[in-house]
């Protein structure tokens, strides 16, 4: 019997070995959609999850011990960087996970609207420019780029498994923007307003102009001025339709609809799950609904 059992065990040891080998990489994302990137170009390899929502606002995560310890047996943190997700340091360093590596995926992003200086006038500006990059599909290459580098680092064995993924990233997210933009392409040069500056990325890819927010500056509840000023421009300006975060109230929008007649969308400004296809899958609903709008000034 005894010689058995030490078979059996050297078996079982040996089926642990192996199994701890392809032990997938834990990695955490601020954002669903730099999940969602990474699950595309990670595959079976990585284990992903977030921890903000899509309908929650990305400025303001509330950190919970629970994400300290998802955290803490991590291998990876994915963070959005231009100092939008600072409630990401402050997971990272309660997880004491010391070995941890934390990417920036804003790194070659060509930032917008970086201030040529911030004081407390202006609101809750960005210091170092617009972080909600990743509205930009172009910038998701950049993203999914500042990822995969960190993969290969971490797992080089497989690096010619996330190179090739993210050769196919790019390849269908080319493929898909050239589609996003002819369907886009009768609205280019029109008038809109967003609530929030969270839209920046997303009209400057698809030649929209934003030339106003309900915001009067980031951060700002609108004021009784402010909303007859924008009543005006809608009227002036031929304003096509207005962006609305989730998380910011309906009474603004719906006084300016009641005004003007103007149609206010309402979109999260990420992706509402982790899975490969879910980054571009928000980009196909926001398209799909927009798109529908009249064109002509």
């Amino acid at each position: 019997m005894v010689p058995k059992l030490k078979a059996l065990h050297i078996i079982f040891i040996a089926l642990v070995s192996v199994s701890s080998g392809f032990s997938a990489i834990r990695v955490v994302a601020a954002l669903p959609d730099l999940g969602s990137i990474a699950a595309y170009i990670g595959g079976d390899k990585i284990e992903v999850s977030s921890i903000a929502k899509a309908n929650s606002n990305p400025h303001s995560v509330e950190v919970f011990p629970s994400y300290m310890a998802k955290v803490s047996r991590a291998a990876m943190y994915l963070k959005c960087g231009l100092g939008l997700d600072q409630w990401s340091d402050a997971i990272i360093d309660g997880s004491r996970n010391g070995g941890i590596v934390a990417i920036d995926c804003s790194n070659g992003v060509s930032v917008l609207e970086k201030p040529a200086k911030v004081d407390a006038s202006m609101g809750d500006v960005h210091p170092f420019g617009n972080p909600h990059y990743w509205l930009d599909p172009r910038n998701g290459e950049e993203a999914a780029h500042n990822i995969a580098d960190a993969l290969k680092k971490i797992d080089p064995a497989n690096s010619s498994f996330f190179d090739g993924n993210l050769a196919r990233f790019k390849a269908e997210c080319e493929n898909r923007f050239a589609g996003w933009q002819a369907k886009m392409k009768h609205l280019e040069g029109r008038n809109i307003i967003t609530y929030h500056s969270s839209w920046v990325y997303f009209a400057n890819a698809f030649h929209l102009e934003i030339i106003e927010h309900i915001e009067p500056f980031p951060g700002i509840p609108p004021t009784g001025n402010h909303l007859a000023k924008l009543v005006d421009c809608i009227k002036k300006e031929h304003v096509a339709f207005i962006l609305q975060e989730p998380y910011f109230p309906d009474d603004a929008p719906k006084f300016l609809t009641r005004q003007t007649a103007v149609k206010t969308f309402k979109f999260a400004p990420s992706c509402l799950d982790i899975k490969p296809d879910s980054y571009f899958a928000h980009f196909d609903e926001l398209i799909n609904q927009l798109s529908m709008v009249a064109g002509g000034k």
